[in-house]
């Protein structure tokens, strides 16, 4: 109902209107008289008098009780007086356009009347905020200009509902879409957020008949909890969200304490787990807009790269080299398609996915149903791009209906891409693909950027039903605070179910030489202590010792390194373990946004980690088979698969390894890191040969 306040009141009240032509009062008022607005206005001044036939108040507690919304053209200095007197009015609803609070700093002040709206029962939009427009009911609420707001057309294209914290990104994607002929139904520029957010509004769209796609730019996502909960209620009713969020090469705003840490930066573990919640994410304008034609359209993509169709054979491999660059798989063609194919074409052809038709459709233009559905018909293929000289245009009209002939039924996206964006197209083909709702492109990359976007839709939505329950895990030791030493975290580790080598913590030289006589020799001897992170630097990890008189030669230079490293360093005492067996060195391991929530981290460890940074990141909930499936699309996956002589490694004992951890972070939330480098995986199994934790501080 709050929203509804915003986007339909009954009575709208204007606070700190001034009569000067084109001030914020008069731009508020005029968009609301010419747009036809029917409701009770009432204005509100320091100048009383009259405006358009309109009394001016000169208090607020003039107005009567419960006006559904008060838009504020006042300063920043005399909001908080007037959202009290609204308190006093009963106000439902107001909206501060103002700036000067949090975005410069000012967090108190803001704080202050956001307090004041909640304590009032008073929902508020803003501050820092440049209005909004209800394009179905034709309804603005705005300062800056006065403007004639049409009114969306009702028909067969879906209205999208832009959400934006900049009000000039929102006006340029609104064009955008409107450009391609798909209507908007609502811009809503939400400003600093200090009461209603992002989940408020995308709820709202969510129960809204006349929004059917959702598009979301902001640079600071305030509840992501809240957000990410009310993305997965607009994709449960078929209502896709897209975002953009900048600062992805931004530097880290903190501190990290290991290798997992730094590879999961903060917009990255943001965008992993918003992309798990089913929200399309775009880094740029262009690859937003493209894709929300596609979607606002298609709102149900498959989890398969796109058929391509052509009358080229280079762009073909073109195709196949840029695909591969943007990681959007090309499938196969069906071997039932293959036959059908290869009995239609030349027979220097070779029919594939892309699919060369070659210049055989000049002749027999209805070899473009037929290759059109051979795609469309595989159901390993998501989506169809046809890229082609057009011709002449009866040419370009006919290839067009035979193309239509074969998507007849189909649900599938399809797109005409059609090179050269300053030649006009024949008007007969335009209104055919806008009456049969193909998407006409002029830009093949860009179409299948766009096409990335929805396989990657189509795969979360697959993924989301692959993910388990967390379960309690027991006898977890007690953990202290910050970086914990190697031996409790192996000992935490150990208790999740991951495999740690046979071996313990000596206290003294002697207790030393007997668990290494226990577990058997050779063995490692590693320095131990929370505050001793790097312990390869300080030499305080020595291998492959062979007998007693060498565990205590070992002793006491672990501790002379250590000491000449850094004397106030105090040692728990020295971890004696069995020397692992050759193997795979990989990491496994886990950050946590106090905000956002886990992630875990998989991929080539050792030494390589920070040379080559081939990690996946991905939510903590994932089961082991989605868990595989991302190992293999590392960089290096080919070394799990066994290189040059090596044996393959054991990609479930990894997986199982990755639960582990992930499960740890759920069900302990004083956790922040896990860092397992390197985890030994072996022909079968794995073993933790390192590992950190880190709690909160």
């Amino acid at each position: 109902m709050a929203v509804e306040y915003f986007v339909r009141p009954k009575s709208v009240a204007i606070i700190g209107l001034s009569a000067k032509p084109g001030s914020a009062g008069m731009n508020a008022l005029t968009n609301l008289t010419g747009n036809g607005y029917a409701g009770e206005i009432y204005l509100v001044g320091r100048s009383g008098g009259e405006v358009d036939g309109r009394s001016v108040f000169k208090e607020i507690d003039e107005l009567p009780e419960g006006v559904n919304l008060a838009i504020f053209t006042l300063p920043v200095v005399g909001v908080k007086d007037a959202l009290e007197a609204c308190v006093r009015r009963k106000v439902k609803a107001v909206v501060i356009f103002a700036s000067g609070f949090a975005e410069v700093g000012e967090r108190a002040r803001q704080e202050e009347i956001a307090r004041i709206a909640h304590d009032g029962g008073i929902a508020l939009l803003g501050p820092n905020c440049l209005g909004y427009t209800n394009f179905v009911d034709g309804f603005q609420a705005g300062f800056v200009s006065s403007t004639k707001v049409p009114r969306m057309a009702v028909g067969r294209d879906p209205g999208t509902a832009i959400l934006s914290q900049s009000g000039g990104l929102m006006s340029h994607v609104r064009l955008g879409l409107e450009l391609r002929d798909l209507p908007v139904s609502y811009t809503i520029s939400t400003g600093n957020e200090a009461g209603l957010g992002l989940p408020d509004f995308v709820d709202f769209f969510v129960a809204d008949p006349a929004t059917k796609l959702i598009i979301v730019y902001v640079e600071e996502v305030r509840d992501p909890q809240g957000f990410m909960q009310a993305a997965a209620r607009a994709r449960a009713a078929g209502k896709p969200v897209m975002m953009m969020h900048p600062g992805r090469t931004a530097a880290a705003g903190d501190a990290v304490s290991s290798h997992t840490g730094a590879l999961a930066g903060d917009h990255l573990l943001m965008r992993t787990l918003v992309e798990h919640a089913g929200i399309v994410f775009c880094d740029n304008v262009d690859e937003l807009v493209d894709a929300a034609e596609v979607l606002a359209r298609f709102p149900n993509p498959l989890p398969y790269g796109p058929g391509i169709l052509t009358f080229s054979g280079a762009f073909c491999a073109i195709a196949l080299d840029f695909c591969d660059e943007i990681g959007l798989p090309v499938p196969p063609l069906s071997a039932e398609a293959e036959k059908t194919m290869r009995a239609a074409l030349p027979g220097f052809a070779t029919p594939r996915n892309p699919l060369d038709l070659t210049t055989q459709p000049v002749w027999q233009p209805d070899l473009m149903q037929l290759g059109c559905s051979a795609l469309l018909d595989d159901p390993k293929i998501g989506s169809l791009l046809i890229s082609i000289p057009l011709g002449t245009p009866s040419a370009a009209v006919t290839y067009l209906k035979f193309v239509l002939a074969a998507a007849k039924g189909s649900t599938k996206p399809l797109i005409f891409s059609v090179l050269g964006d300053r030649n006009p197209l024949p008007q007969d083909f335009v209104d055919m693909a806008r009456e049969h709702r193909v998407i006409i492109s002029r830009s093949a990359d860009r179409s299948l950027r766009a096409l990335l976007q929805l396989y990657k839709h189509g795969v979360a939505l697959e993924r989301a039903k692959k993910t388990i329950p967390a379960r309690p895990i027991a006898n977890v030791p007690e953990l202290g605070v910050g970086s914990q030493p190697e031996w409790l975290g192996k000992k935490v580790l150990a208790a999740a179910g991951v495999a740690i080598p046979p071996g313990d913590l000596a206290r003294s030289v002697d207790e030393a030489v007997a668990i290494a006589e226990r577990i058997g020799f050779p063995v490692a001897m590693k320095a131990q202590a929370a505050k001793l992170a790097h312990k390869t630097e300080a030499g305080g990890v020595l291998l492959n010792i062979a007998d007693a008189a060498g565990v205590r030669e070992a002793w006491r230079t672990l501790y002379d390194n250590v000491k000449a490293y850094n004397a106030s360093i105090a040692l728990d005492g020295v971890l004696i373990e069995v020397m692992s067996k050759r193997g795979l060195e990989m990491v496994v391991g886990a950050k946590r946004d106090p905000r956002w929530g886990p992630v875990i981290v998989a991929g080539i460890g050792g030494v390589l980690i920070e040379a080559i940074g081939d990690v996946r990141l991905m939510p903590a909930d994932l089961s082991e088979e989605a868990i595989i499936d991302e190992l293999l699309k590392l960089k290096t996956a080919k070394l799990l698969k066994g290189f040059r002589g090596s044996p393959a490694s054991d990609l479930n004992a990894i997986a199982k390894v990755a639960v582990a951890v992930g499960n740890l972070m759920r069900s302990n939330p004083d956790i922040m890191e896990i860092d397992v480098n390197p985890l030994m995986v072996y022909g079968e199994g794995a073993s933790a040969l390192d590992a950190l934790i880190v709690t909160k501080q």
